[in-house]
């Protein structure tokens, strides 16, 4: 890990940011004290985004739905 000023991460931003793209751990410090960490963007997979669970939903049987399962029928 290294870790950084804020002057230091100020002046050598370029550079922190292709370290961290490469898998070094950045870490900005104020005063000897850690602040923030600079971490790269994963992509993000076209499937990550609203809709993605789509295909795993089957349809419903109707018949079946108000059925008790068979897990809870000592409760019954």
């Amino acid at each position: 890990m290294k870790m950084v000023n804020i002057y230091q991460a100020k002046t050598q931003l370029s550079q922190l940011i292709r370290e961290a793209i490469s898998g070094e751990d950045i870490v900005i410090a104020k005063n000897g004290e850690p602040q923030v960490k600079l971490v790269p963007l994963r992509k993000r997979k076209r499937s990550d985004g609203f809709g993605a669970g789509k295909d795993l939903v089957g349809t419903i049987d109707w018949d079946l739905f108000n059925e008790p399962l068979e897990e809870f029928e000592e409760y019954m």
